[in-house]
């Protein structure tokens, strides 16, 4: 078997980054309105929480651009909606270079991922979101690229097979991932930092709000920008989706300006009560509570009787649960707490492990 080397055809001049509006639309390859690219910050001053995280990249950019040399590379995990992809395009802004943007699931094999690493320049960002999903073959593939910069690729089969080695520019890998138990410890072990994106506190998310609802020329008052950051989840996502809703309900129900009352009464119709809670996560606790005295129950059981995948309520429903102490997991399942019987309007059980007995 032979081995071959060849060097990246492409043009060793790089084009120059876009930035602003025109860094998001070449990056996603679609035309962004101004206000869909305002609503994404493209600087750390702009991005509003996760301090500790924000921090340690403010530091690895700025090493990285007094050396001249690319970014290390970088894991973000978290739940869904808190900023990794927008803490990827603003690290490319920053550092003046171009993203690419992909999902692990996309990249099914190892010439998707030369594809991807052959068409970057010196210094890009590729982001891969969701990226224990890659296929492990792949994810073997990729050792070598973030550790040497470079693919071997075998070509052909039996007698006639040749290993093809593809020199690649150094580029900075940034992951996502809201799984990060699902990764190999190999692949973890070659991103320099690992940092964790936590849900948002309701008086950060509250400027969320304001600046959102700023920049779509929204009349809000800090009353009804509360009321919506307190039912968001405590997830940006989450309150720019409900803004929008909120939004129209004030234009056709109101004066267009959306004060408490306004805000309340939108969220009621979506069935988002005052605490964030939504009609699936109501259901969750009301059949833990009536069907199985308050658990334990698996999450298996739980998704039988509500109608829903068990894995769509361990990743979108259970973590805000947990987090806000409606639910506690144990090892023999799903525990209902007393605030849990309080949400859906019963009265606690004196013991919930009672139903063990």
């Amino acid at each position: 078997m032979s081995e071959s080397k060849i060097e990246n055809p492409k043009s060793k001049i790089p084009a120059p980054p876009a930035t602003g509006l025109g860094f998001i639309s070449s990056t996603l390859a679609a035309p962004v309105t101004a206000v869909e690219a305002a609503l994404r910050p493209l600087s750390f001053s702009d991005f509003t929480g996760q301090p500790k995280t924000v921090e340690r990249l403010q530091v690895m950019v700025g090493a990285a651009k007094r050396r001249g040399d690319p970014l290390n590379h970088i894991l973000l995990s978290g739940p869904p909606g808190l900023g990794k992809t927008t803490l990827a395009f603003i690290l490319g802004n920053e550092l003046g270079k171009n993203v690419r943007v992909t999902s692990g699931p996309v990249v099914e094999k190892a010439g998707d991922l030369a594809g991807l690493l052959t068409n970057l320049e010196d210094g890009d960002i590729l982001f891969i979101d969701e990226i224990h999903r890659i296929p492990k073959t792949v994810e073997e593939y990729l050792y070598s690229a973030m550790e040497d910069f470079r693919l071997d690729i075998m070509i052909d089969q039996g007698p006639n097979a040749r290993s093809v080695r593809l020199t690649i520019p150094r580029f900075t890998l940034v992951g996502a991932t809201t799984r990060s138990g699902l990764l190999t410890a190999p692949l973890r072990s070659r991103f320099t930092l690992q940092t964790r994106l936590d849900y948002y506190d309701h008086a950060t998310l509250e400027s969320i709000v304001r600046r959102s609802c700023g920049l779509l020329k929204v009349e809000i008052d800090r009353e009804g920008a509360q009321e919506i950051a307190t039912r968001s989840r405590g997830t940006p996502r989450v309150a720019n989706n409900l803004i929008n809703f909120v939004r129209d309900y004030a234009q056709e129900r109101a004066t267009g300006h959306i004060t408490r009352p306004v805000a309340a009464s939108a969220l009621e119709l979506l069935e988002i009560d005052a605490a964030g809670l939504d009609e699936m996560d109501k259901r969750m606790l009301r059949v833990m509570a009536e069907n199985y005295r308050g658990g334990p129950v698996g999450m298996s059981t739980i998704a039988v009787a509500v109608g829903e995948e068990a894995e769509t309520l361990e990743e979108v429903h259970e973590p805000f649960l947990i987090q806000e102490g409606y639910l506690q997991r144990t090892p023999q399942g799903r525990v209902l707490t007393a605030k849990g019987y309080t949400a859906i309007g019963l009265k606690p059980l004196t013991d919930p492990q009672s139903s063990l007995l």
